[in-house]
């Protein structure tokens, strides 16, 4: 089991993250604390904004008074409701938040349950909790928690903090959960910087997503529809609207996400590391299903799009450690879908060793001596893939003009 600590000033974000899970239905409140409830027996944000402040003096100093914490159990390990709200509490006493108003919280919008307990850091009186070590205590805990419970133990690399990603799997029913625990996981933890990106994503999970655009009483609307697909990509059952999965994955939501993943992957670089290890596998890998593979053994998803002709007119790359959606044009020239094509069209390899071959990678000339237009990419292309030089390709303009012949001038005696 991983503990992941957070702190933190607005307690009104961690309530709504937390509450949002519960009334889409993906999460459920297992166990509350010096909290108060309703009539109902229900917990509103309202309701547990009041009991927290009651419990936070006027004169608060701390200036991150919050504290949040996730506890995610092994996949493997299955435990009830009670199990959980039996380990919160144990944990909660343990780090010292025994006495501390708090909130615990089941999530289930992915297939790895787990709970996340919101609470604040200093007492009745103002004081802060003692928080020295407060991250070394917390595993020392998570140890003893498992073997107490019979947890499977955490290991260093452990995905813990990664969603658990499965295919939607139409043949086993209860599809809409499916495809909500799937499509959540996926926006939430990915990067994509388009639409097309956010299909390609979703596809290798057997998810098909498209926009709908209309207007009501004259007024435009966009809205995004889900659907589960087989391996092959044929679409099976109904589709369902963004709205029974939940906002996270709505199309105004999607719009944000995408703006900020621009924003991330240019502020921290995410496109180098795919670049780096694509244009290395380029190199060397002989063949489409040999690039496919290799890439894939390394982290990196590839997907292709054709026409009905067998044209590639599109590439995106998954990458899996930087968790990053890139179209192949973003990488630059070299990685774009014209250079896959001109290299894989015809199930070409990349050796170059036979006279077929050679032909078939000959430029071809029109009447007035200059490259063909097609030709001149794939010229273009593969000078940047296969010379090992620099990333701009040559072009025409930079050829020296043929000289023309001086006329022999007679002389005059």
């Amino acid at each position: 089991m991983v503990a992941k600590i957070s702190v933190g000033s607005s307690l009104f974000g961690a309530l709504s993250y937390n509450q949002n899970k519960v009334d889409e239905e993906q999460g459920k409140v297992l166990l509350s604390n010096r909290m108060f409830e309703s009539e109902d027996g229900n917990f509103s944000i309202r309701l547990c904004m009041k009991c927290f402040n009651m419990h936070l003096p006027a004169d608060l100093k701390t200036e991150k008074p919050i504290i949040h914490i996730s506890l995610n159990p092994h996949p493997d390990d299955v435990l009830s409701d009670s199990q959980l709200a039996d380990i919160a509490k144990e944990y909660m006493d343990k780090l010292g938040y025994g006495n501390q108003p708090y909130m615990v919280y089941k999530h289930e919008d992915i297939a790895r349950h787990h709970i996340h307990i919101v609470s604040i850091r200093v007492d009745d009186t103002g004081k802060k909790i003692n928080d020295k070590f407060e991250h070394i205590r917390s595993k020392q805990i998570t140890r003893e928690l498992e073997q107490k419970y019979g947890l499977h133990p955490a290991e260093k690399k452990q995905a813990a903090e990664r969603p658990e990603l499965k295919k939607v799997d139409y043949r086993a029913g209860d599809v809409k959960h499916q495809l909500s625990n799937t499509v959540k996981a996926l926006a939430g933890s990915y990067r994509f910087q388009s639409f097309t990106e956010y299909k390609a994503l979703l596809s290798i999970y057997n998810v098909q997503v498209g926009e709908v655009k209309g207007e009501v009483n004259g007024k435009p609307y966009n809205g995004i529809v889900y659907s589960a697909t087989n391996d092959k990509g044929e679409k099976q059952g109904n589709p369902f609207k963004s709205s029974s999965l939940g906002k996270s994955v709505g199309y105004e939501a999607i719009q944000r996400h995408i703006q900020k993943s621009a924003k991330d992957i240019q502020d921290k670089n995410l496109k180098e590391r795919t670049r780096r290890t694509v244009g290395a596998v380029m190199k060397s890998a002989r063949s489409r299903k040999e690039l496919e593979q290799v890439l894939k053994a390394k982290g990196i998803d590839v997907l292709f799009r054709q026409n009905d002709t067998g044209r590639i007119y599109g590439v995106t790359f998954i990458d899996h450690e930087s968790r990053t959606v890139l179209n192949g044009s973003r990488l630059g020239k070299d990685f774009s879908a014209n250079v896959f094509n001109d290299l894989f069209s015809g199930s070409r390899t990349l050796t170059g060793n036979t006279k077929q071959e050679t032909q078939e990678h000959a430029p071809e000339y029109n009447p007035a001596g200059h490259l063909s237009e097609g030709a001149g990419k794939a010229v273009a292309g593969l000078f940047g893939l296969l010379s090992g030089g620099s990333d701009t390709p040559p072009d025409n303009s930079q050829i020296p003009p043929p000289k023309k012949k001086k006329k022999k001038q007679k002389r005059i005696y």
